[in-house]
């Protein structure tokens, strides 16, 4: 059973020092004393890199030495991608590049006037491929886990400026389901992770990678009970600074709502292992994801 509780590592103080070498060097000289903070915590994160390597042994199949070498890249790259979130939302000074696949699916979404559901995990660089969006030109809501502490967010904050987005936190209160509720009825598009969930939680089980696990169940029940086109999404890192976008077209998800949820969950399940597989070291669960 999954134990996260919504909450990412890291301090005020661990931000800030990237932060004055990205505007004062660029990302390269991050990226090496990134180096060192990703050995830290190959090396003294048991609590992660133990559910990481059992993912890389048995479900991607790496023997032992390869393991441990996809575990500290895991690290390593998943250091890049919060700093690059941070330069790309700054709009500092970069050589990034960007490839965009399956983009004239959600152009076609935006037309129909229908709103729509783009779902995607913590796999690749969400933060990246959401500030993008603003391609698009239209509102674009965001759900997410106010899982930050706040003093570094509010140090974030004050660096990426405002977001070109609508934030929806998922709270206690459900109020965030009202809000969901009114984007897609105003035909807009909600945008949201379908791989985690808090304890309490309603989920739906199924098999991923060859072992049964858990998915929340929300995401697929807005996608049966709305029937909106839904499109899954991703952003990947091919290179130090070049990310490939993936976008799926578009189903509706008609019948009966149990069904529609089970499909929509089939549906999501299948790129996801398809994305796994291509890129295994951007997996950035970091707890014991399957039962």
């Amino acid at each position: 059973m999954p134990s996260w509780q919504g909450k990412s590592k890291g301090s005020k103080f661990g931000y800030s020092c990237f932060v004055f070498l990205l505007n004062h060097g660029g990302v390269m000289p991050a990226y090496l004393l990134l180096r060192f903070v990703a050995f830290y915590f190959f090396a003294f994160s048991w609590s992660s890199s133990k559910p990481l390597y059992h993912y890389f042994r048995t479900k991607i199949g790496y023997g032992r030495w390869r393991s441990l070498l996809s575990l500290y890249r895991n690290y390593h790259v998943f250091g890049q991608t919060l700093i690059d979130k941070v330069v790309v939302m700054a709009d500092m000074a970069n050589k990034f590049t960007f490839e965009f696949e399956g983009e004239h699916y959600l152009r076609e979404m935006i037309a129909g006037g229908k709103g729509g559901i783009l779902l995607s995990a913590h796999l690749g660089n969400w933060e990246v491929a959401g500030h993008l969006f603003k391609r698009l030109q239209t509102r674009i809501n965001i759900v997410m886990f106010d899982g930050e502490h706040q003093r570094i967010k509010d140090y974030l904050s004050g660096i990426t400026g405002d977001r070109n987005m609508n934030i929806i936190v998922i709270k206690d209160d459900l109020s965030h389901i009202y809000a969901i509720n009114e984007a897609l009825n105003n035909r807009e598009m909600v945008c949201m992770h379908a791989d985690r969930f808090l304890p309490g939680n309603k989920t739906q089980t199924t098999s991923f990678l060859g072992e049964e696990a858990r998915f929340p169940l929300g995401p697929f029940l807005l996608a049966a009970t709305f029937r909106v086109p839904v499109s899954v999404v991703f952003a990947f890192k091919e290179s130090p600074t070049h990310y490939h976008f993936y976008a799926t077209e578009p189903r509706q998800y008609h019948g009966r709502r149990n069904q529609g949820v089970e499909t929509a969950l089939h549906d999501f399940v299948a790129r996801v292992e398809e994305k796994v597989q291509r890129y295994p070291v951007q997996w950035f669960n970091y707890y014991d994801f399957w039962e």
